[in-house]
């Protein structure tokens, strides 16, 4: 009997669901038996694959009654409304004559062997993005052989969703398009244990008319470019990200930002503990080492190293491998089973049950030494848990770049905090300390070093007595930053002092001192060896006159706040700052009522990049009418209206109030220039010591006056004055019209004269001349018992 052709219909998974009466026929089967059933029972033998695709061409199936059958089959897919194949019409025929012998495959052409060794991964998709074609290099990465993926969705070949999506979009892309993508993904594999860098192009693939008929696709793994790209670009980012502040422990602390998380898990940074004290190195202690940490960073919350906390010092064991790098000078790397980071983490663990453990995840560390300029300063730690991968050597050499750069940030934050620190102790001992009580003004002061990187300036301020109850007021700015300004402050400082104490005017006292700095700046040669200048303002109160005198260099002008509540620059002219040389200075002179402010300042105060100075000084005068419990109080009320909020330059603030000495205090006698009013000189004084209820010290009174007024009747010329002031002490001064100062000798045997000023020195608390503006006047002081 002739047999007959055969159709069945195959699902997805291989279950007959369809059968034919030719099936029935040409099997033996009726369908209630072969309907249900797995294709795969049918056959006689088992199929190469499990490919539903691959149920075409000769198959040997089994006939109900045992023999088998051998047929041509044919198999057409039944495609699902998402376009994958949902089953399979598969016809049947007998075969005419016994199956042959397979002829033997063609040799491959020389592009069949060019796609199928290439060294990157290429593959073949159709329109609906099912496989088509892979070759040796896909198939390792998708860890399965070709025959399992032909005829396969892409999706259903992949675990990761997100690559999956953006993978499967640009095919469609390509085929909805006929034009090439190209780009880099970072994504993992079905047969790789970690992600990769891919370089991926896709092209599409035409007929003879141009319709396209399928995607080309070519995988480039470049991981390793990848990888030294991310290295590159961090120490870019390093280059830029530490170092930003001179802080040791902010800079510390932007090295871990780096580190973690795109190189540790967690990182930290450990110093020897001189390098954040004024000490100098010790020498390298033997065995264990002694580490402040600093500054340390998680990918978790906490940190896995709880043993040490921030600020905080530990021991380290000589097996460690921090002590190790630091001995070494290398990055030393641990691994998971190693003994001696088996012994660390053993360590870590004792010395906090909350540390790192195994049971954590840590499987790989790295400590890489911190030096700079032959120094070592501590130790930086890595630690991955998370990260796949162990630290290599590639890792190591980039670990000891990094170290570098911190290390010499690290080195110069010490470096400036050291000089800083030096700077500002040589500030405050150069600057007065308690300024002494004076019966002419009353005194609060404020000195604030600047916060920038430039470091402390040069700037200054004073208080000084002088004779006749005046006082001398002084504030100064030298160039300059560092321990150099800071020497020449000192400098300038004692020489306004010593000029001071000859009682020169202000303008003549400038001059000198601009003499001084001019000398300063050149060397005995007279070669200049550097650049030198300062400003300064000097003014001299006399609360008996009540007048202000004062001269600047190149300084700003003092504001002066009068009693009924006004205030002002005074207009002066600024004159040349210090060290130009050549120009003059000039005076101006104010009477002051008592009690008014006057305010004198260094130009931090009011000057800065972003600000104007106008506005600034409009500022300082309105803040000096504030009302304020005291004068002490109103410094701080000025620097919290006026000062910049982040000031670039040293502040110096110097408030005065002035007091007024009167009549009842002072008293003031014309002299004639006759020796027999030398007598009425001394009985006026005795009566106003009397009247002062000083007669203790008429005796050494009268003696001073008589040794003064007669000098000055003799040797100076007229006019000839007499005034005694009760101050903190009690002034007796002489004046006269002669510039001629005397000279302390001491007198020969038989001479008759010249022990006049020496019996006055011996008498008194200290006595002087100064210039005035008609002549001199002599002066002596005696202390006043305390009641």
């Amino acid at each position: 009997m002739e047999q007959a052709s055969a159709a069945a219909v195959i699902n997805a998974r291989g279950i007959v669901t369809g059968w034919s009466e030719g099936a029935r026929t040409l099997t033996g089967y009726p369908a209630e038996e072969a309907v249900g059933r797995s294709v795969g029972a049918l056959l006689a033998e088992p199929p190469a694959t499990t490919a539903l695709a691959a149920l075409a061409g000769p198959l040997v199936v089994r006939h109900r009654d045992g023999t088998p059958l051998s047929l041509t089959v044919r198999a057409c897919p039944v495609l699902g409304a998402d376009g994958a194949p949902d089953g399979y019409v598969i016809t049947a025929e007998p075969l005419a004559a016994p199956l042959a012998e397979p002829a033997p495959a063609p040799a491959p052409t020389l592009a069949e062997q060019a796609f199928q060794q290439a060294s990157m991964s290429l593959s073949v998709f159709d329109t609906g993005q099912r496989y088509l074609r892979l070759n040796d290099v896909a198939c390792r990465v998708m860890g399965v052989p070709e025959d399992v993926l032909i005829g396969r969705f892409f999706p259903e070949s992949v675990e990761d969703a997100e690559h999956s999506h953006s993978f499967l979009n640009n095919l469609r892309l390509v085929a909805e398009t006929g034009r090439p993508v190209r780009y880099n993904s970072w994504a993992g594999a079905p047969a790789l244990n970690r992600e990769h860098a891919w370089s991926i192009e896709m092209w599409p693939l035409k007929d003879d008319s141009g319709e396209v008929t399928g995607v080309a696709l070519a995988a480039f793994d470049s991981t390793e470019q990848y990888l030294a790209q991310q290295r590159l670009a961090l120490l870019n980012e390093a280059a830029a990200g530490i170092g930003t502040t001179l802080d040791v422990v902010r800079t510390a602390e932007e090295l871990v930002e780096i580190l973690v998380p795109r190189y540790a898990d967690f990182a930290s940074v450990d110093l020897l503990p001189w390098v954040l004290g004024a000490d100098e190195q010790p020498p390298a202690p033997d065995g264990e080492i002694v580490l402040r940490r600093v500054a340390h960073r998680s990918v978790a919350e906490g940190t896995p190293d709880a043993a040490v906390h921030l600020g905080q010092t530990d021991v380290y064991p000589p097996f460690s491998p921090p002590v190790r790098a630091l001995r070494e000078g290398r990055a030393v790397r641990g691994q998971a089973g190693e003994p001696d980071f088996v012994r660390w983490v053993d360590d870590r663990n004792a010395r906090s049950p909350e540390g790192i453990s195994h049971r954590k995840g840590v499987h790989s560390m790295i400590a890489v030494p911190l030096r700079a300029r032959g120094t070592t300063l501590g130790v930086a730690v890595g630690v991955r848990m998370a990260h796949p991968d162990d630290y290599a050597a590639d890792d190591a050499v980039l670990a000891e770049e990094l170290a570098s750069r911190a290390a010499v940030c690290i080195d110069n934050a010490r470096r400036f905090a050291r000089e800083r620190s030096t700077a500002l102790a040589l500030q405050h001992s150069l600057l007065p300390r308690d300024l002494p009580g004076q019966a002419a003004v009353e005194v609060a002061h404020r000195y604030l070093p600047s916060g920038s990187l430039a470091g402390i300036g040069g700037d200054w301020f004073d208080v000084i007595p002088l004779s006749g109850s005046r006082v001398a007021l002084v504030v100064g700015d030298v160039v300059g930053h560092g321990i150099p300004s800071s020497a020449t402050m000192g400098r300038l400082c004692t020489a306004v002092r010593t000029l001071a104490d000859v009682d020169l005017p202000p303008d003549e006292l400038l001059t000198h001192l601009d003499d001084l700095v001019t000398h300063l700046a050149t060397d005995d040669t007279g070669d200049e060896v550097a650049e030198l200048g300062a400003t300064c303002l000097y003014a001299v109160y006399d609360p008996v006159s009540r007048r202000l005198t004062m001269a600047a260099a190149g300084h700003p002008p003092p504001a002066v706040v009068l009693p009924d509540g006004t205030a002002s620059l005074v207009p002066m002219t600024a004159g040349p700052p210090l060290g130009v040389g050549g120009l003059p200075f000039e005076s101006v002179e104010l009477e002051l009522p008592e009690g008014a402010v006057v305010a004198l300042y260094t130009d931090g105060l009011i000057e800065d990049r972003d600000r104007d100075v106008d506005h600034a000084t409009a500022e300082l005068c309105r803040a000096l009418t504030t009302s304020a419990e005291s004068l002490d109080a109103l410094c701080d009320e000025v620097l919290k209206a006026v000062m910049p909020e982040e000031p670039s330059d040293d502040v110096a603030l110097l408030l005065v109030r002035t007091r007024a000495l009167g009549a009842d205090r002072v008293a003031t006698w014309d002299i004639e220039p006759d020796p027999a009013h030398v007598a009425g000189a001394r009985q006026a004084a005795t009566e106003q010591l009397t009247a002062w209820g000083l007669d203790e010290e008429a005796f050494v009174t009268e003696l001073v006056v008589s040794e003064l007024v007669t000098n000055a009747i003799r040797y100076g010329e007229p006019p000839i004055q007499l005034r005694l002031i009760r101050d903190s002490a009690l002034i007796c001064e002489v004046s006269d019209g002669s510039s001629t100062s005397p000279h302390l000798r001491r007198a020969h045997a038989y001479d008759e004269g010249g022990r006049g000023l020496l019996l006055v020195a011996q008498l008194t608390q200290r006595w002087g001349s100064r210039q005035t503006g008609s002549g001199k006047t002599i002066w002596a002081e005696q202390p006043l018992p305390t009641d």
